[in-house]
């Protein structure tokens, strides 16, 4: 069954430098985190609309084929170090949803 991590960002960017290097980082290792897990984006900042409650700055969201997938892709050496830079860069929130 389908798994996605989904992504928000809960408020502005503090560091421009680390959310740089993240997405650097993150586009270097991209054919290697399709190919070993899998990873479909299905929207990366998208045109956001909030119906109802606080949104989000902006929101991701990855597709995985199963949850096994996203956590190791998530738990990977290689987006844990990038993850850091994200940490650093802007307040996140990280959600893990299985689909149907």
């Amino acid at each position: 069954m389908p798994a996605y991590m989904i992504f928000t960002r809960e408020g502005p960017v503090t560091d421009q430098a680390a959310m740089d290097a993240y997405s650097g980082m993150n586009r270097s290792h991209a054919g290697r985190f399709v190919a070993d897990y899998g990873l479909k984006p299905l929207t990366v900042y998208g045109a956001l609309e909030t119906l109802e409650g606080e949104g989000p700055e902006g929101i991701v969201i990855l597709e995985f084929p199963d949850a096994d997938k996203a956590r190791a892709w998530y738990n990977s050496p290689e987006y844990q170090q990038s993850a850091l830079l994200r940490q650093k860069g802007a307040p996140y929130r990280a959600l893990l949803v299985e689909g149907l």
